[in-house]
């Protein structure tokens, strides 16, 4: 039998293939990460409920060591040993300990996008999320932003995107965070906030590939059933 491409490989295939046209690279970091990069280093606060157990998966044995619960570290220590401009993607699995249920599992991929240089505004992020979303989904896609709150940016967008159903209709869908890299971001990858802007967004990759082939759980991901495979 011939094999198949899963689709979330096929997805990062694609999105690392328009940000690469857009001057962006490929980062990666490690899945086990300390507490400072996961949250200290991304002005996640202490007392922050993303750091109880509910939450977080800690590593037995290993002090102050996490699951990492999303990409973001990527972008901190990125930033440490890269001077601006930096334009990255950084795509891969993460882990929340939580319930699973159709749009939630303890596991999975996100890719995430950061942009750093001078005079970089929300302007810079809509232009270039709507010419993703365009170039993923093979349509024009309109992109609008609601206030929105996330310990790493400042101020924090939920972005909704304009979607056209297979029966014609439009519906707006939430699909990512995102925002202007908090001043605190910057300085924990050693860079001034004083001289450098930037934007970073997150969105589940599962999520995009759902609206985009009409999956109803995201589990089937992840089963390792061919069945789904081979519909892609």
């Amino acid at each position: 039998m011939t094999g198949t491409v899963h689709p979330l490989s096929a997805a990062i295939s694609r999105i690392n293939h328009i940000f690469t046209n857009l001057g962006f690279e490929f980062a990666e970091g490690p899945l086990i990460e300390s507490e400072f990069y996961n949250f200290d280093a991304l002005n996640v606060p202490r007392d922050h409920p993303a750091r109880d157990m509910q939450d977080t998966f800690w590593v037995k044995g290993m002090d102050e060591a996490v699951l990492r619960t999303h990409t973001s570290p990527v972008q901190v220590r990125y930033m440490e040993k890269h001077a601006p401009p930096i334009r990255i993607i950084a795509p891969g699995r993460v882990f929340r300990n939580e319930a699973t249920d159709a749009t939630h599992e303890a596991q999975f991929f996100q890719f995430e996008g950061l942009y750093i240089d001078k005079g970089v505004s929300l302007g810079h992020l809509k232009g270039t999320l709507e010419h993703f979303f365009t170039a993923f989904y093979g349509r024009d896609i309109t992109v609008r932003f609601r206030p929105g709150y996330f310990p790493f940016v400042e101020p924090g967008v939920e972005v909704d995107m304009l979607f056209k159903k297979r029966d014609g209709t439009e519906v707006w869908v939430e699909v990512m965070g995102a925002g202007m890299v908090h001043p605190n971001v910057l300085r924990s990858g050693g860079i001034d906030p004083e001289e450098y802007s930037g934007f970073a967004f997150g969105v589940g990759l599962e999520r995009l590939v759902m609206i985009a082939a009409d999956v109803p759980d995201v589990r089937l991901f992840h089963t390792g059933d061919l069945r789904l495979v081979h519909q892609f």
